[in-house]
């Protein structure tokens, strides 16, 4: 196994991944709140952690990928209620798309991919103990989360407390002992159309009086899901950048307060992605749907655009980004029109496969990995005889890329003899400065077999038109 380290947003360096189990590995990614179709924005973190998910186990590792859905929560009232419609009938409705329209990425499903309405044991239970541990009280119906009480918190931000900021705005001020601390549970109010009731899950003495039936808070829903399914001090915990505060720091803060413990070991985080100056979100406007960004550009040029930058940096979307990205795809169909499938790679290109494996083991660097992909393809491209596809289909497949086929072409090793045969004679009409008769041949080769001359040090290449 190669060593792996992945950026930490704690800690703010690179971590060496360390299984608490030999060989095995829990990755928690916070999915999306089900009020409406995603986005190419919620895309990203479902491609980063499924694709990581898909690295650790080519090294060798067991790895479990967990991915919540959030089917309570305030926007679905909202979004239910302006509908006219139940919100348990909209969550529905928009978990099946939000499935059906990742399913067709290509990438298979999550591990486990638990529901927030589904958990209400789990979450009532945590809210419980931290209010016997003293890390919690309830106030006028509601539960909130005593912040103060925890000395680590800001750990995960890297903020001082005094600059934090719920984003509760005013709703529940009056009840709370600092207006630092945050909603675990908010009890019913008029128009919410479902609500649960603690005293179904506690022992009657466990449950305060002040605790009525409601429905819980955001970040407690995350806290027990991933504890439910990875246990306390599970491996990688990630999500969008837009998260770190204030979701996975009261996260964070409501294991440390209920378990004595970190919840991960290590927090990843995913950069935006942007429209313009702006980032994608559905409250500005700017969002760009994933089933239609998929049905214009196609599984594999989408899957190439989210991988073409670093997970943790910011990604601009356009047309001419995907356009790109379609560009890079056919690259790579071209190059397997003459390589054969199934069968070993020559082991003088294996550095290139080494060095792209390297490359996603030191912070899932996708960028430098398809630079060390390409380098492969090009090598490739230089041999006048078909090599193996089996590296390419190795890499292609870590990417979520193994469905790729080639171009389709007749008999397509015969025409690239034919394009190396041409391609040697312009050589020598070159060596005998007959220009005109140089200038010819690359044309019919362009013309005939679809690939270009590129002149080099000591000979030349045959690249795809595509690939120019």
């Amino acid at each position: 196994m190669r060593r792996i380290r992945l950026h930490d947003t704690m800690s703010g360096g690179l971590v060496e991944l360390r299984p608490r189990e030999d060989g095995k590995v829990g990755i928690y990614a916070c999915g999306p709140t089900v009020y409406s179709r995603v986005h190419i924005g919620n895309a990203r973190p479902f491609v980063v952690f499924s694709l990581l998910a898909r690295f650790l186990e080519h090294e060798g590792y067991e790895a479990t990928l967990v991915v919540n859905l959030t089917d309570v929560n305030d926007k679905i009232y909202d979004a239910a209620r302006a509908q006219g419609r139940p919100s348990a009938e909209l969550a529905a409705e928009m978990g099946r798309l939000y499935v059906s329209d990742t399913d067709a990425l290509g990438l298979g499903r999550p591990d486990r991919e638990p529901l927030a309405s589904e958990a209400m044991g789990e979450i009532v239970a945590y809210i419980a103990t931290l209010i016997e541990r003293g890390h919690a009280y309830a106030s006028g119906g509601d539960v909130f989360f005593e912040v103060r009480s925890d000395p680590r918190y800001g750990a995960l931000s890297h903020r001082r407390i005094e600059e934090m900021d719920q984003g509760e705005g005013i709703e529940g001020s009056e009840r709370k002992r600092d207006p630092l601390d945050f909603a675990l549970w908010k009890a019913h109010k008029e128009g919410e159309d479902t609500s649960w009731d603690p005293r179904e899950y506690l022992p009657a003495q466990s449950c305060p009086p002040e605790w009525a039936a409601g429905r819980p808070g955001w970040h407690i829903e995350c806290s027990a899901m991933a504890e439910e399914r990875l246990g306390v001090g599970f491996e990688i915990h990630g999500g969008g950048s837009d998260l770190v505060f204030p979701h996975h720091e009261n996260e964070a803060s409501q294991t440390r307060a209920a378990r004595g413990h970190e919840l991960a070991q290590i927090w990843m985080h995913n950069g935006m992605i942007r429209a313009g100056s702006e980032k994608m979100a559905k409250s500005v406007g700017n969002i760009a749907p994933l089933h239609e960004v998929v049905e214009k550009w196609g599984a594999h040029a989408v899957l190439m655009y989210l991988v073409g930058g670093h997970y943790r940096q910011p990604l601009a979307f356009s047309d001419s980004e995907l356009e790109d990205a379609d560009r890079r795809v056919a690259r790579i169909r071209e190059a397997m029109r003459r390589l054969r499938a199934g069968e070993a790679s020559p082991p003088e290109m294996a550095h290139s496969r080494d060095a792209f494996f390297d490359a996603l083991a030191e912070d899932f660097n996708t960028p430098k990995a398809l630079a060390s992909l390409f380098e492969w393809v090009r090598e490739a491209n230089r041999r006048p005889d078909a090599v193996g596809d089996a590296d390419l289909r190795d890499m292609l497949d870590v990417l979520g890329l193994g469905s790729l086929t080639p171009t389709a072409l007749a008999d397509p090793e015969r025409l690239y003899r034919e394009a190396w045969a041409l391609a040697e004679e312009r050589q020598q009409a070159r060596a005998a400065r007959d220009y005109a008769r140089a200038d010819a041949l690359r044309d019919q080769i362009r013309a005939e077999h679809g690939v270009d001359v590129r002149d080099v040090a000591n000979g030349f290449e045959l690249i795809p038109l595509e690939e120019r």
